[in-house]
């Protein structure tokens, strides 16, 4: 299997931390023909897809106005490579099903907030559909908000990398983090009920139409939900996720209404 697009590895000096690996995602996603851009700094390089890509110059001059960065050099992947191959760089793998044991701290996570979820059931007696959902939820956002937070400016990296309107507008990939910890402690504290979810809902909607449309695109993108202190592939795993987190938002709109 084939594919119009193409990978290429970036080699940039200069980089030092998640600000730095900002700085060059917002400058390389300006570009015509760049789709995603999945910087490591530690790693001095930037993996990025599109097609056509901008040639050498074009991407030489891109990287320097970004700040004081250098791209010494520019490795390109042919497409049967890039779609055939994505062993010849880990971060060369297509927006496909990784093997499970990369998945495996997401799951965790989420076993261990479903697992409090359930705590507090035994402990309450209460085990009505609508405060598990709201105590499952606000563990989510939490926790999730939590590991965002841990690195902001490499979360705002990743996320621009396939979020809608991240992508057009970078300020609210900032502010995304602080959305969700405010989301988690309304559930928590059960306020206004109707607002929560429906901003909910909208939120996990327009996340998942992001995450379908990197998966349908097979772009190499890494998954944000859980910043980038855990490096995750982005799967049909992550668009369940935000599918399952609106459709228990719209099942408690249902509640509230009956």
């Amino acid at each position: 299997m084939t594919t119009d697009k193409r990978l290429a590895t970036l080699n940039i000096t200069g980089m030092h931390c998640g600000g730095c690996a900002s700085k060059i995602n917002t400058a390389l996603l300006k570009l015509d023909g760049i789709d995603s851009v999945d910087v490591t700094p530690h790693e001095g390089k930037a993996v990025s897809s599109g097609s056509p890509l901008p040639d050498d110059n074009m991407l030489r001059d891109d990287v320097a106005t970004a700040g004081d960065y250098t791209l010494t050099s520019v490795e390109m992947a042919e497409p049967a490579t890039a779609a055939l191959d994505p062993s010849t760089h880990q971060h060369h793998a297509t927006a496909q099903e990784q093997p499970k044991g990369s998945l495996y701290p997401l799951f965790l996570i989420v076993g261990f907030i479903a697992g409090v979820t359930l705590l507090v059931a035994v402990s309450t007696g209460d085990w009505s559909a609508d405060p598990l959902m709201r105590q499952f939820m606000a563990g989510f956002f939490i926790v999730f908000s939590f590991f965002k937070l841990l690195d902001p400016s490499g979360f705002v990296s990743a996320y621009r990398g396939y979020d809608l309107i991240a992508r057009k507008i970078p300020a609210w990939g900032w502010a995304y983090p602080f959305v969700e910890l405010a989301l988690g402690v309304a559930y928590l504290l059960t306020w206004v009920p109707v607002v929560t979810n429906a901003v909910t809902l909208v939120l996990m909607l327009v996340g998942a139409a992001g995450v379908l449309k990197a998966l349908l695109d097979k772009r190499a993108v890494r998954c944000a939900c859980l910043g980038t202190a855990l490096n995750l592939p982005m799967t049909k795993i992550t668009l369940v996720e935000d599918l399952t987190m609106a459709a228990m938002a719209a099942v408690m709109l249902l509640i509230l209404s009956i």
